[in-house]
């Protein structure tokens, strides 16, 4: 094998991997949520998040990774079930 087989040969299973361990955003990120939620048992705890790091929201944005301010009532964090009732300024339904 010479120097330009081998290249190409590393190159392509370089992309091979990195394709192989990206995740494949989904069309419908609300299905995905709610999907997720279901499967590990999480709810949707409005008013916790930081600036950037929601889940999704009820109607004030697209969804995950959009809000512009912390703690939007309008935008949720998935937390496992019974979780969102102990955290301050949490609540289980958006405002």
């Amino acid at each position: 094998m010479n120097r330009l087989e081998l290249t190409a040969s590393l190159v392509s299973a370089a992309v091979a991997l990195a394709l192989a361990a990206s995740p494949i955003a989904s069309a419908d990120p609300v299905q995905d949520n709610t999907a997720k939620a279901t499967k590990e048992h999480l709810e949707k705890c409005y008013g916790i998040n930081a600036s950037g790091k929601n889940d999704c929201a009820a109607g004030a944005h697209s969804c995950a990774g959009q809000s512009t301010q912390a703690r939007d009532p309008k935008s949720f964090v998935l937390v496992p079930a019974g979780a969102c009732a102990k955290i301050a300024g949490g609540t289980t339904t958006g405002m």
